[in-house]
């Protein structure tokens, strides 16, 4: 998607007039930052063949992500969004994605696709809220994943202007969630999806429900995370203390780029979500979507500078 940003604070978007735009949504925000570390990423979607289109294709060759799998649509334009620029708390979105070219997804797009050939598949309830076409899609990646013995992470992500039924959203993302190795909800997603805002019981719902769930991580904001395992091992990770809060978007995507590269790299759990929180921490200093996403040098100069503040 392109995100028009209101550069008018504390403004509503109706009164906004003046926006700067960029390329971003969940998957792309995921897809920049494990590139900026240094771990290759492949993308499958669909943008229009608009003007839109051309700038999100422009971005990611420059961002050096492989798009073999991303397809111009000369049918459906690309989608996009409206967001606000406020001084405290979360913006105001407005989205602008109906019968985008994203939401044309479908299986067939996966049939060129070895999923073994990756070590890890990435997806949100983003995706799944676009159409019927495109939850088929996602649950064909995580069954595939599973078959082929390729860790899957899945966000639920919930964006309820995106769903028309809330008990069909909470099923879908819950049977999503089942069907994943690493589930990473936030506790507020957890409130909504389970019933309780305890992150350890958020997390005892997914373990205890699956057998293919491995491990829980709930986003706790500004309090770090807390991590569980299906084998036992659990614990609370706390997150960085920031007191530059430019733009909250983008912050749990960050979470996901630092889990996902921690684990894929080998590090053990607790280290892996230590350096989620990092991420997220360092999001939240910009105002792009994707813009605080560090690379390595700079994701270890924070984490060596903030643990010894600890």
């Amino acid at each position: 998607m392109i995100v028009f940003s209101s550069r008018d604070i504390d403004q509503s978007l109706i009164d906004s007039e003046n926006f700067t735009t960029f390329p971003s949504g969940a998957e792309l925000n995921v897809a920049v930052g494990l590139e900026k570390l240094g771990i290759k990423t492949t993308y499958l979607s669909n943008v229009g063949k608009d003007l839109l289109g051309k700038k999100i294709v422009k971005f990611m060759r420059k961002q050096e992500i492989d798009i073999r799998y991303l397809r111009q649509d000369e049918e459906w334009p690309t989608g996009f969004y409206f967001k606000e620029l406020v001084s405290k708390g979360d913006p105001q979105v407005s989205y602008c994605r109906k019968n985008s070219a994203a939401s044309h997804l479908c299986c067939a797009d996966l049939a060129k696709i070895n999923i073994s050939d990756f070590q890890a598949v990435h997806v949100t309830g983003i995706l799944a809220a676009l159409s019927t076409s495109t939850l088929h899609l996602t649950e064909k990646i995580l069954t595939e994943a599973e078959k082929q013995e390729v860790i899957s992470f899945f966000d639920p992500n919930i964006r309820m202007s995106l769903w028309h039924d809330k008990e069909k959203m909470i099923r879908v993302l819950n049977d999503l969630s089942f069907q994943s190795k690493v589930v990473l909800p936030g506790s507020n997603e957890g409130k909504i999806l389970t019933g309780t805002s305890d992150p350890k019981e958020i997390a005892s719902f997914y373990l205890s429900k699956s057998d293919i769930t491995k491990l829980v991580v709930v986003k706790l904001g500004a309090k770090g995370a807390y991590y569980q395992t299906s084998s036992g091992s659990s614990g609370y990770v706390k997150g960085y203390h920031t007191d530059k809060i430019v733009d909250t978007v983008g912050a749990g995507d960050g979470f996901a780029v630092g889990l996902i590269s921690g684990l894929i790299s080998g590090l053990e759990i607790k280290r892996s979500v230590k350096r989620a929180c990092a991420i997220g921490s360092l999001a939240i200093q910009s105002r792009g979507d994707n813009d605080g996403y560090p690379n390595v040098s700079q994701l270890e100069q924070f984490m060596r500078k903030n643990n010894k503040c600890e």
